[in-house]
């Protein structure tokens, strides 16, 4: 049975390992830790200290955010962990970062990035179609990065591959500020968890 969404105390942010091509990334990321510092919310990441996910780590502890980092041993034997986080977690695989960020976490919000970020993302929100949380999943669509992944979605919906109410679970905004508004305003739709079968 699906829960009801807990307040938005800690928010887990999935991001790009490099920095990208537009400055516009960089800012963002940095817009987004403020709007963490500036509500309380805690942050949860991947426990990096390179490209986005480093951006927003070290501006988050800037804002006086506490950042709880989970890597895997394998990256974190590399020298990518951050050091300088309030809780650095360093686990045995990928598969138990993600269990261990989605335990942890009252809403994911996925900033652009590259494969990872997108499978991490598409991961909690196919346990969300599936009733497994309850909990805010979005886009922080910076500089219109999503917009054909948002389009790939809304062909799904046309061609009968994804029911509209799943569709809907995915929030989506430009700016850090709006994306939390709608994230503490998420309430799941009556009998989303439910499935009249199974949509891949």
């Amino acid at each position: 049975m699906l829960e009801t969404p807990a307040p938005l105390r800690r928010v887990c942010i999935f991001c790009g390992s490099s920095r990208g091509a537009r400055a516009d990334y960089v800012a963002a990321a940095q817009e987004l830790a403020a709007e963490l510092g500036r509500r309380g919310i805690e942050m949860v990441y991947g426990g990096g200290n390179v490209g986005l996910m480093g951006v927003v780590a070290d501006a988050a502890l800037g804002h006086g955010v506490r950042v709880t980092g989970i890597i895997p041993r394998g990256l974190a034997d590399k020298e990518l962990a951050h050091q300088g986080i309030d809780d650095l977690r360093v686990v045995d695989s990928m598969h138990s970062r993600k269990a261990l960020m989605a335990e942890l976490s009252d809403g994911f919000v996925a900033m652009p990035g590259g494969i990872g970020t997108f499978e991490e993302f598409f991961e909690i929100l196919t346990w969300r179609q599936l009733g497994l949380h309850a909990k805010p999943c979005g886009l922080l669509d910076v500089a219109g990065y999503y917009d054909e992944l948002l389009a790939l979605l809304d062909r799904a919906v046309a061609e009968g591959f994804l029911k509209p109410k799943h569709r809907a679970a995915v929030l989506v905004a430009r700016s850090a500020a709006d994306l939390l508004d709608q994230m503490q305003a998420y309430r799941p739709a009556p009998g989303t968890p439910i499935l009249d079968k199974v949509e891949t």
